[in-house]
């Protein structure tokens, strides 16, 4: 799929990099995880982001949160995040925890979107359940995504499988996700390419970005 790259045709998705996942205060902090590894590819994600904006590419970010009454939070989700140590809704450094609105649910300055690029908030993990996603990629075209964020395992993952079942050729920026569990991330990448590509295929920012260049 790298080979017959169109940008034109394809997206980037970078998904759920906010400071709830991805500052100290934040969501993930609350919940023990490791903020730094969660950070580790902003670089990658910096970079793969200029050069789709250098292309022409449709760029879409993702953010994860929910309501301010909670009416959209199921049980289970609540009670999950409670378990973790990080209640959703609880007050943080950065406001209320995964409440879209406030300041920790925002994305990191280090990845603000430009005007014309979408932002989807989405209630659950995968960035098509719930949400205007698909209809927006259909109307634009799309039949290809480029997928980043975090986390590998979770919001990365339910999202490309999503994807990869409403038919969009899928390709996962390794380096340009991350995890707090490493052997999460590297279980994740490597299910991606099982049985000849069961769920799309796999590239380094550096390659796709390569790719990229040759064609602005």
């Amino acid at each position: 799929m790298l080979s017959g790259l169109a940008p034109g045709s394809c997206a980037l998705l970078l998904i759920d990099m906010q400071r709830d996942f991805c500052a100290p205060g934040g969501y993930a902090d609350k919940a023990g995880l490791d903020i730094q590894r969660l950070r580790a590819p902003i670089p990658a994600q910096q970079a793969l982001l200029s050069a789709a904006r250098r292309a022409g590419m449709l760029v879409i970010h993702t953010r994860e949160g929910h309501r301010a009454n909670l009416t959209d939070l199921p049980d289970w989700k609540r009670q999950r995040a409670e378990r973790s140590g990080a209640p959703i809704g609880q007050d943080g450094p950065m406001g209320r925890l995964l409440i879209r609105g406030e300041y920790g649910h925002d994305l990191i300055d280090e990845l603000q979107p430009l005007d014309d690029e979408p932002v989807i908030d989405k209630p659950g993990y995968s960035a098509f359940a719930h949400t205007d996603l698909e209809l927006l990629l259909r109307n634009r075209g799309i039949s290809c995504l480029l997928l980043a964020g975090v986390t590998t395992e979770v919001c990365v993952s339910s999202t490309l499988r999503a994807a990869i079942d409403l038919g969009f050729c899928c390709l996962t920026v390794g380096d340009a996700c991350a995890s707090p569990h490493p052997e999460l991330h590297a279980a994740a990448l490597q299910m991606i390419g099982v049985e000849g590509g069961i769920f799309g295929e796999l590239c380094s920012s550096a390659e796709l970005i390569g790719k990229l260049e040759v064609m602005v």
